[in-house]
């Protein structure tokens, strides 16, 4: 079983909690009943109870509930986790139209972004190998803020723009009024927002993706395949 379901915002039904750490929890125990003999589960570098985001310490204790199970376990921990098609690295290339490109908060957060085909190459190998249990993080070679990102994004796409910050702040204000005029269908909230402020690196590099015989593409080499 490979569990790749995770929520970054509160639903109508259930906090983000309940919907990462929780739901992870009576997934295994599912599992378990079932008589699967391998269980998958996604995380996020940067999962720690001590995390300042909700989402990040969900992660963490969906991963302690993994460790705990006794089924033969592999635990990955991604960076950021894209493809040239994804709604994520399409809004960016949609900023780049704009005179200017818009980045919430400080804009300096580190991250090791890496080709989803490329962890999907990772489990495929790791599925491959008779392992009780085991932990990766996966990141590509590269560490970029999210201002380089955004900048590498815009220049696969042929645009040049400068990037504006919007403060934190002034974020904040936004996003709860929008959520409060809208519900749970605002575009974004300040949860999401807050994550953007979180590194996402490893000091072990490509290591782990290395070890299953996998070695992670550049962000801007995956953009010159994709587009």
């Amino acid at each position: 079983m490979i569990h790749l379901a995770a929520a970054i915002r509160d639903e109508p039904h259930a906090r983000v909690e309940e919907l990462n750490g929780l739901a992870t929890a009576r997934l295994l125990r599912a599992a378990e009943r079932a008589g699967v003999e391998r269980f998958v589960f996604f995380s996020a570098l940067g999962a720690s109870n001590f995390q300042r985001t909700r989402f990040f310490r969900a992660k963490a204790l969906a991963e302690e509930a993994v460790a705990a199970s006794p089924l033969r376990t592999a635990i990955f921990a991604p960076s950021i986790v894209y493809d040239p098609g994804d709604r994520w690295v399409r809004l960016l290339k949609r900023l780049a139209l704009l005179p200017v490109i818009p980045i919430s908060g400080s804009g300096r957060s580190a991250y090791q972004p890496i080709w989803a085909a490329d962890v999907a190459r990772c489990v495929v190998s790791t599925l491959e190998r008779d392992e009780q249990r085991a932990r990766y993080e996966l990141a590509g070679p590269e560490v970029l803020t999210y201002d380089e990102i955004a900048l590498t994004v815009a220049r696969a796409a042929g645009r040049e723009r400068p990037i504006v910050h919007v403060p934190l702040g002034l974020v904040h204000l936004a996003l709860v009024s929008l959520r409060r005029a809208f519900g749970e269908a605002v575009f974004a909230t300040w949860e999401e927002a807050e994550l953007m402020e979180v590194p996402m690196t490893t000091a072990r590099g490509t290591a782990d993706a290395e070890s299953l015989g996998i070695d992670p593409l550049p962000l801007r080499d995956v953009l010159s395949r994709g587009w």
